[in-house]
This record gives structure tokens, sequence and C-alpha cells, in this order.
């Protein structure tokens, strides 16, 4: 497999999706052909590098536009990025396009059905968000807008992970 160029590889989806899951994968596949690659995922950002923020859509603009700016820079650096993050807007994907660069960014939906998602409910957050006890929570109480122009749309409930990741590959051998 031959990628000419670094890019910026964003999952977004609902909570639940599979986006962590993929940009795992997708991570080791890359390494595996020697490519540089650093992972950013939402719940590793948030306990550090974006700590301060809390989910308003102001404080969710603000996480996004940071990793974007860092995805930029790795990009400058020739490092791929991989970003797992739930990305909820258009608005805020589009804002990320525009920081990390038309020709280097690389949108993947996992439109996964909510049903499903909760089922999973890794974390216990969609039991907490309906019981009650979460505000904001993308999929119960705040809106998930589908992507205007993902580049490739993935249901992680009919695919497997193999069949995600060589889905991915192919068409970033193509976008590139």
């Amino acid at each position: 497999m031959v990628i000419h160029k670094p890019l910026s590889i964003w999952f977004t989806g609902l909570p639940g999706s599979g986006k962590s899951t993929l940009a795992d994968a997708l991570t080791l596949v890359l390494k595996g052909y020697n490519y540089p690659t650093i992972l950013l995922d939402a719940d590793i950002v948030r306990k550090g590098f974006n700590s301060d923020l809390g989910y308003s859509l102001d404080d969710r603009k603000e996480n996004i536009r940071r990793v974007a700016e860092l995805s930029k820079i790795l990009i400058e650096q020739e490092i791929f990025g991989i970003q797992a993050f739930i990305c909820p807007t258009n608005e805020l994907r589009n804002m990320a396009r525009e920081i990390v660069g038309f020709n280097n960014f690389f949108l993947i939906y996992l439109s996964t059905p909510l049903e499903i998602c909760e089922q999973r409910d890794p974390k216990g957050m969609y039991a907490k968000a309906r019981a009650g006890y979460m505000s904001q929570f993308t999929g119960v109480s705040q809106e998930f807008e589908v992507p205007d122009t993902a580049h490739i749309t993935l249901d992680t409930s009919i695919l497997t992970i193999e069949e995600c990741i060589q889905s991915i590959m192919e068409r970033i051998g193509r976008f590139n």
C-alpha cells in the first residue's frame, strides 16, 4: 500500500459507534506500513490536553479547534493524525477541515444505528443519560448531524473491523 502524503483521518459518529476501535486498528495498520502515525482519541485528549473543557457547544468547538490545529502540525511534520471524536455537527467538522486543509482532511462517518450504540454502551453513558444523570449527551439530549461530506460511511453493526479497515485503506489510497 502506497500513500503519497500524510492525512488527518477523522472518525465521527455516535458514542459507541466504534470510533476508538477502528482508530486503534487503523493506527496499527498504518504503523505496520511504517507510516508515522499518532492517534488522538477524544477520551485521552479530554483527560489531559483539553481537560479544562466541558461538553457545551462552545467547549466542543474549542476541543475540536485545538485538535484540528494539532492535526495540522502533525501533517506539516509528515505524520498521520488519526482522530476519534464524536464531532456532532457539520459546523465543527467543516471548521476542522478548514484548519487542517481540505486536501489533508479525510472524514469517516460511522453510521451505526443509535439502538446498536446503546446496546454496546461500553461506558454506561447512554444509561446514565437516559436516567437523567448526564446532560448534553450526544444521541440522547444533544443532536448528532449526519455529515454532509464524509469520504466514507461505514456501519459497524454490519461490517467487521477487518472489512472497515480494508474499505478505509482502499479509499485513502484513492484519495491520496
